[in-house]
């Protein structure tokens, strides 16, 4: 049975982890729609990119963030990371007694409310789309829907290099979603929380005839959902945002404020013998 928080515990942040600082956009949809919450931001920076590395690999890191910040007294865990949220959601759900939110679930439910074809396009890194969890979130909800999923690991490097509005961008987009034209798709997936930053380049390649669901966006409303539920949504005060990296490199500020769109706050660096700290220490585990 899942233990609700008491209604006093409003006042603790909410958690937000990925495996570097594409969950930033997440957390900007966030502070948009609940300016008063405050959120503490986890990226692995030391440790990413987890797209290419393997499913055990993938579960052992996301455990271990999310232990990191149930250990900061978080009010729900936010798995920004699709390939976390790929391989580690149930894991993460059984281990922890607060709410855990995904990115899977809240997109693949706006894909099929705005899919009139069922046919929808999922793209994501490597790890995303080999594990095949936006096809079974999607089929789980409609067994009818046809899925077309396309690995697109050129997009993440090309944001973190601010070629947002570079030409290259643009063909490299061509050349990654001409399939989904082919295929007639009517609903497109950015499965990677990088993606949603070159929207605007997706949506011009894709001629209008596709719409672009941001699975970031879906997953706020999804959050504001749950607190507002379960009576622990914050009712005061201007929200603060801190940010925990495992590694902070020299260019850091400027990208996250790509991802944020302000500079960010309060930035601290985590070691990783606090993050790989035994994350079955003090939990109360549900079954």
């Amino acid at each position: 049975m899942r233990r609700r928080l008491p209604r006093s515990e409003s006042s603790r942040p909410i958690g937000v982890f990925d495996s570097g600082i594409g969950g930033l956009t997440i957390v900007k949809e966030i502070r948009k729609i609940l300016p008063k919450e405050d959120i503490l931001y986890f990226g692995d920076t030391a440790r990413l990119p987890y797209g290419s590395k393997s499913p055990e690999l993938i579960r052992r890191y996301a455990l271990e963030d999310a232990h990191f910040l149930y250990e900061r007294k978080v009010k729900i865990i936010v798995v920004a990371c699709h390939s976390a949220s790929s391989w580690a959601l149930s894991e993460i759900r059984n281990s922890f007694p607060v709410p855990v939110v995904g990115v899977l679930e809240p997109g693949a439910k706006a894909a099929l409310s705005v899919s009139r074809r069922k046919k929808i396009g999922v793209i994501g890194t490597k790890a995303t789309i080999s594990s095949g969890a936006y096809e079974r979130a999607l089929k789980e909800r409609d067994k009818d829907v046809e899925i077309i999923a396309k690995a697109t690991p050129l997009l993440v490097p090309l944001v973190e290099e601010d070629f947002i509005s570079h030409p290259v961008s643009k063909i490299v987009c061509r050349e990654y979603l001409k399939v989904f034209l082919t295929e007639k798709v009517d609903a497109l997936l950015l499965g990677c929380t990088h993606y949603p930053l070159l929207r605007s380049v997706i949506r011009e390649v894709l001629k209008g005839k596709v719409k672009v669901i941001d699975a970031g966006k879906e997953t706020a409303k999804e959050v504001k959902r749950i607190i507002e539920e379960r009576g622990i949504k914050k009712s005061s005060g201007r929200g603060k945002l801190k940010i925990y990296l495992s590694d902070i490199t020299p260019e850091f500020e400027k990208i996250a404020q790509i991802f944020l769109g302000e500079k960010p706050e309060v930035i601290l660096r985590a070691s990783l013998r606090e993050i790989t700290k035994n994350p079955d220490e003090g939990l109360v585990k549900r079954h």
